[in-house]
C-alpha cells in the first residue's frame, strides 16, 4: 500500500506524495529528515526494517537497565552527539576505565613489561609514523594481514586482534593505505584507542536508542518502517522510490544506507560509474558484540573489567555500567573470528567470550542476570559494521566518500562524514550537512 495523500494535498506539492524522501532511518537519516522538518519541507523516512536506528540498536536487560548492542560511545571532543543528548535529555556518563587493559593470552596475563608489548608498542609507534605518509599506491595495494605477516607470533597476534576490533575488516582485504588514513581520521592511534580522552570516552545511561526514540517521535507518522527500497527512478517531474510497500513520489531524495546497501537499489537512468563503483568497492565489516549483565559490577573490586583476549575468538572487553546501575561487560568479535561464532548456538556463544574471564574476575562471570548478543553482520538490512570498509587498490570508499549529488538523489550516511566517520557524531554531522545541502537545493530551484 503507497503513501496516500488527498488530491488537493498532492496537487499543492506538485503532484508529489512528499518534498524530500529519505532511505534509511538510522540516526543520519533521521537527523536529516528533523532538519527538513524543522525548516517546513515535507519529508518522508524509508526504513526497510520493522525497527528503527540502523546501527544503532538499544534493549533492556533483564534487571531493567539500558544497553546498546550497536553503536555507542561518544568520544571527548563529539560535540555534535553531546548536543543532541543533552537536547533530548539523555544522561552521558564516562566509561569507567583502567590506565591499560589486561592481555590474556591462553592461560597466561601478558605484563605491560613483556617483550612481546613492548614489540607491539614499538611497531604502533611505527604505524603512527605511518599514517602520516601512506599515501601511495604501493600502501594500497598491500594488505594489513600481508604486513603482520613478517612479525613474531605473540606480537603479531595482539596487533591482528587490537585490528579486528578497531576496523572489524578480514585484514586480507584492507590496505595498509585504507587503515592509516583511518587512524588519522581518528586523531590518532591514541585518541583512537582510549576512553579518557579518546574515542570511547563516554555513554548514554539510556543507550543510543534513547536518540533514536528522541528523533522520530518528533517525525510522527513521517518515518515509515517496513518499507524497503527496491529502486529510484528519476525523471525530469522528480524521482519516485520503489519499495516493497508501495511507491513515493517525491522532488529529491536522500540515501542515507552505507554503500554496499544502497548498491542493492536499482537506479534508473543508471549511476555514474564512480558512484555505482561504490556497492563493489566497498563491504561491510564483520562484528559481534555481546553485553552481559550483572546485579553490581563486582569485577571492579578484583582486576577491573577491561580485557583484550588474544586466543581465538580475540575480544575486546570493557566495563560498560552506568553509576549506580547493574554491572555491564560489553565484549566485541571483529572480523572473520565474528563469523566463527555463528557457528556455535547462543549458551556456546556466550561461554567462548565469557569463559577467559573467569580466572581473573570470578566463576560468577559465567553466570550473568541477562545475555544480550548481535551478530551485525547477519543483518539483512545493515549488513555489518562498524562502517563500509574499501577494497584493496580501490580508493572511493575510504572515507569520507564523496556525497556530491547525483541529480536529484543526495547522500549521507556516517562514511560521508568528515568528522568522526563511523562513528554516531559522523552520521549527524551528515544528517546534518545533507539537509542543509536539500534547502539550499530547493531554494534555489523556486
Amino acid at each position: 500500500m503507497g503513501v496516500q495523500r488527498d488530491d488537493a494535498e498532492r496537487a499543492a506539492s506538485g503532484g508529489h506524495d512528499t518534498t524530500v524522501a529519505v532511505v534509511g532511518a538510522g540516526l543520519s537519516g533521521l537527523t536529516a529528515a528533523r532538519e527538513l522538518h524543522r525548516a517546513g519541507v515535507e519529508v518522508i523516512v524509508l526504513e526497510a526494517a520493522e525497527r528503527l536506528g540502523g546501527r544503532a540498536l538499544t534493549v533492556t536487560s533483564a534487571l531493567g537497565s539500558r544497553l546498546d548492542l550497536g553503536g555507542q560511545w561518544i568520544g571527548h571532543d563529539h560535540s555534535r552527539i553531546m548536543a543532541l543528548a543533552a537536547e533530548l535529555g539523555a544522561t552521558q556518563f564516562r566509561m569507567h576505565t583502567s590506565p591499560l587493559p589486561v592481555v590474556i593470552d591462553g592461560s597466561r596475563r601478558l605484563r605491560a613489561g613483556a617483550p612481546s608489548m613492548l614489540g607491539a608498542l614499538l611497531v604502533l609507534a611505527g604505524v603512527e609514523v605511518l599514517s602520516r605518509v601512506a599515501t601511495t599506491q604501493r600502501w594500497n595495494t598491500t594488505t594489513v594481514e600481508a604486513w603482520l605477516r613478517r612479525l613474531p607470533r605473540r606480537i603479531r597476534r595482539l596487533l591482528e586482534v587490537l585490528a579486528y576490533i578497531s576496523w572489524t575488516a578480514d585484514l586480507d582485504r584492507y590496505s595498509i593505505h585504507a587503515m592509516a588514513k583511518a587512524i588519522r581520521q581518528q586523531g590518532g592511534l591514541r585518541a583512537m584507542l582510549s576512553t579518557t580522552g579518546g574515542a570511547q570516552e563516554s555513554l548514554l545511561v539510556e543507550g543510543a536508542g534513547a536518540l533514536i526514540d528522541g528523533l522520530a517521535g518528533e517525525l510522527g507518522s513521517r518515518v515509515r518502517p517496513g518499507h524497503r527500497v527496491t529502486s529510484i527512478v528519476c525523471r525530469d517531474g522528480g524521482v519516485t522510490v520503489h519499495t516493497t510497500a508501495g511507491d513515493v513520489r517525491a522532488a529529491k531524495v536522500i540515501v542515507t544506507v552505507p554503500p554496499p546497501i544502497a548498491g542493492r537499489i536499482a537506479y534508473d537512468p543508471p549511476l555514474p560509474p564512480s558512484r555505482a563503483a561504490l556497492a563493489s568497492d566497498t563491504y561491510m565489516g564483520s562484528v559481534y558484540k555481546g553485553v552481559a549483565v550483572y546485579p553490581r559490577p563486582f569485577w571492579r573490586d578484583r582486576v577491573g573489567g577491561e580485557f583484550l583476549v588474544l586466543d581465538k575468538p580475540g575480544r575486546a572487553v570493557f566495563d560498560t555500567s552506568a553509576p549506580g546501575g547493574p554491572g555491564h561487560l560489553c565484549v566485541l568479535v571483529g572480523g572473520p573470528e565474528a563469523r566463527e561464532l555463528d557457528r556455535l548456538d547462543a549458551p556456546a556463544r556466550r561461554d567462548a567470550v565469557l569463559g577467559a574471564l573467569a580466572a581473573y574476575v570470578g566463576p560468577e562471570v559465567l553466570d550473568p542476570a541477562s545475555w544480550h548478543e548481535k551478530s551485525w553482520h547477519l543483518d539483512e538490512y545493515v549488513g555489518g559494521g562498524y562502517v563500509a570498509l574499501a577494497q584493496p587498490g580501490t580508493s572511493g570508499g575510504i572515507p569520507p566518500i564523496a556525497c556530491t549529488p547525483v541529480g536529484d538523489i543526495h547522500w549521507a550516511g556516517s562514511e560521508t562524514a568528515r568528522d568522526h566517520p563511523g562513528y554516531l557524531d559522523g552520521a549527524i554531522e551528515s544528517g546534518t550537512r545533507v539537509a542543509r545541502e536539500v534547502i539550499e537545493a530547493l531554494t534555489g530551484s523556486e
